[in-house]
């Protein structure tokens, strides 16, 4: 991240619209400021994925505009770079290329702008209601972090009432390595997943499904260009590695988790279901809704390779964000999902930069289309927990839902959505879409 990068310009503006007149709608996610990039193909065909833009409740086919001349040189090769069933390609060409494509697409897409490029890019438009969505990317490695500190001190003081922050959080962003098979799109369907767990009191652990299934709100961070082996990401440069952001749910298995996370991380309370949303929103587009990060004085300050005043006065993200469950009652009836809790990205502890700077710190080799997932986000105040079991407080105290069902854990059947978007006065709202997934009874065939 330097100056320039995070920089507005006039793809900010909130005066601008699009002829494509639902993008000017009123709480529209995908407005002219938004542009962002999924892979996608018309449901239930065998066409292949594509790269694609979101404008209002279209998709831009990018491998059709790619075969006209809607746009010149280094945004057109950007555009055929897009054309692939993964994005990797479009991302190995870096910011100046990423910039130049969004650049392209705003001037076309411009309710001003008239002439035969835009027909032929109106041409290139499908209703979003009309395809299907697919992991974005060719994801070499998944890395998901813990930086909330009120997602640590709620479940710190579940498990160690007087001391409930280890003493390494304030310190270092912590991560853990996690499974890329099993990270799917929106609408993603699960079986309950089977494994080992210590019931309170036994004296021997027992093996059948997972009684304590919950969601992690998060972010996903998609890796543009990757680093060297050996050759760490400078904090003030991370973000040039950075092309967007998604919403991810973390689906964990609770009681598994905590029986197998000693000494060691999660294992299979954490590989059996990862969720994200189709779109990815760019850092170019968050431009305008960063914050100042800050420590307070009281905290340990961050070590020198963890610091810098560009960080400071910008590293923060105000994303907000909130949860909602879906269950089968609530289907059935034909009623509205209810909401959980909502938050903001902004009180996240670590910045997204100190998270990249920190995982190439050692020498590791970043690739381009990893993906990062910021650990769940939770805010200070009451309903802001990102994750059921601070929300029921470890399924002691239940949450009530719009219908009257209770949860202290997921139950079969039920459907968790994640929703986000970026407001702010004087600038156009942008949204993320949305992360939804449905969980299934657990496949027991292996159960004795």
């Amino acid at each position: 991240m330097t100056p320039s990068d995070i920089a507005l310009d006039q793809t900010h503006s909130e005066f601008a619209k699009s002829w494509v007149l639902s993008a000017n709608a009123s709480g529209c996610d995908f407005p002219i400021q938004n542009l962002p990039f999924a892979v996608f193909r018309r449901t239930g065909s065998q066409e292949a994925f594509r790269g694609g833009v979101a404008i209002g409740d279209q998709v831009i086919d990018l491998a059709q505009v790619a075969q006209t001349d809607c746009l010149d040189g280094l945004a057109h090769t950007a555009a055929a770079a897009c054309a692939q069933p993964v994005l990797n390609d479009f991302f190995a060409l870096g910011p100046v290329a990423w910039k130049a494509l969004r650049h392209g697409l705003f001037e076309l897409l411009e309710k001003a702008f008239y002439g035969a490029k835009v027909d032929a890019l109106r041409a290139c438009l499908i209703a979003q209601s009309e395809v299907e969505f697919t992991v974005p990317t060719r994801i070499g490695d998944y890395t998901d972090f813990y930086t909330s500190i009120d997602h640590a001190r709620n479940i710190g003081k579940m498990m160690r009432p007087d001391d409930p922050i280890t003493s390494n959080f304030q310190w270092i962003p912590i991560a853990y390595h996690g499974r890329v098979s099993s990270i799917g799109v929106s609408g993603q369907r699960f079986k309950r997943p089977m494994g080992q767990a210590m019931p309170a009191g036994a004296k021997a652990p027992v093996y059948g499904p997972c009684a304590r299934l919950d969601y992690e709100l998060e972010l996903g961070i998609y890796i543009g260009e990757g680093n060297v082996q050996g050759s760490p990401i400078a904090l003030d440069h991370a973000e040039q590695h950075i092309f967007g952001m998604c919403l991810l749910n973390d689906w964990s298995a609770r009681d598994i988790q905590f029986w197998e996370m000693a000494p060691l991380g999660p294992f299979l309370g954490k590989n059996f279901c990862t969720t994200i949303s189709p779109w990815i929103v760019t850092m170019a587009a968050l431009a305008p809704y960063r914050q100042p990060w800050s420590r307070s004085a009281t905290d340990p300050q961050p070590l020198a390779y963890l610091e810098s005043a560009l960080n400071r006065s910008q590293g923060a993200l105000d994303i907000s964000l909130e949860v909602l469950l879906e269950s089968d009652k609530l289907r059935a009836a034909g009623q509205a999902p209810s909401r959980l809790s909502g938050t903001s990205f902004k009180h996240q502890y670590w910045s997204v930069a100190q998270m990249v700077t920190h995982h190439t710190v050692g020498g590791c080799n970043l690739q381009t289309g990893d993906l990062l997932g910021s650990g769940t986000i939770s805010g200070p105040g009451e309903g802001q927990a990102g994750a059921l079991i601070e929300l029921a407080y470890g399924g002691t105290q239940p949450v009530t839902l719009s219908n009257g069902e209770q949860r202290g854990f997921l139950h079969d059947g039920d459907a968790v959505i994640l929703r986000g978007w970026c407001e702010r006065p004087g600038f156009a709202r942008i949204g993320f879409g949305e992360s939804k997934g449905t969980i299934l009874s657990a496949d027991q065939r292996f159960y004795p």
